[in-house]
């Protein structure tokens, strides 16, 4: 039975984030923000984060972002190094399509 009332989750922000802007690289930060449903502030220190760290980059279109995915780097802790974070995506994308593997 999962804890309702804990104080934890699997995905950390920076994962929901990367999630939500790879199913669409044209949100805004506050859809981004609502969806992840974290404040705003949290969504733009997600995006600086990720963006210094190489896994995506934006670019000002008119008066919005658009976010292009770096998704050939690997994860950060010692644990998962050598999995690309297109992996995580895919995972992600098979999820939501319905499609995702059996499990082992």
């Amino acid at each position: 039975m999962v804890n309702k009332a804990g104080g934890w989750t699997f995905l950390t922000s920076h994962a929901r984030v990367l999630l939500v802007i790879a199913r669409d690289p044209t949100l805004t930060l506050r859809q981004v923000a609502a969806t992840c449903r974290i404040s705003e502030r949290t969504a733009q220190a997600v995006v600086a984060d990720l963006e210094q760290a190489g896994y995506l980059h934006r670019q000002r279109v008119g008066r919005r972002n658009q976010y292009t995915l770096h998704l050939e780097g690997t994860f950060r802790h010692p644990a998962e190094a050598g999995i690309s974070v297109r992996a995580l995506v895919e995972i992600h994308d098979n999820r939501k399509a319905g499609t995702a593997p059996p499990p082992a």
